[in-house]
């Protein structure tokens, strides 16, 4: 591999900030090919796990909120109306849980071991 050909990580890194950012005032003016295809790679994986963690999010709301309620529930009252088929599958999504009932999941039953 040339000199030219090499990928500068701080290169990668600077091309996916400005990506992100959407500012292109930030792009480095000296990036390969290579550079900017690493760069492109990283941003689109970046989005892949994004949307994949919003799912999961989305997924453990879905088995969190069982019935509407007139009031908020409390994470207490949300574990206590769960069907127990839920609960192996809240365990997969434990990562994607907001912290209170990360915190309720694991004061009924243990962090899972995956967490």
């Amino acid at each position: 591999m040339s000199s030219t050909e090499q990928v500068r990580p701080e290169v990668v890194a600077a091309i996916v900030t400005a990506l992100q950012n959407t500012d292109p005032s930030d792009l480095p003016a000296d990036a390969t090919r290579a550079e900017k295809d690493a760069a492109k790679d990283q941003y689109l994986s970046g989005m892949v796990a994004e949307r994949a963690q919003r799912d999961r999010q989305t997924r453990a709301w879905e088995l969190l909120l069982t019935r509407g309620h007139d009031e908020p529930p409390s994470w207490e009252s949300l574990f206590d109306e769960l069907p127990e088929s839920s609960l192996a599958e809240l365990a997969e999504l434990y990562d994607a849980l907001p912290e209170g009932a990360q915190t309720e999941y694991a004061r009924r039953y243990g962090a899972p071991v995956s967490a």
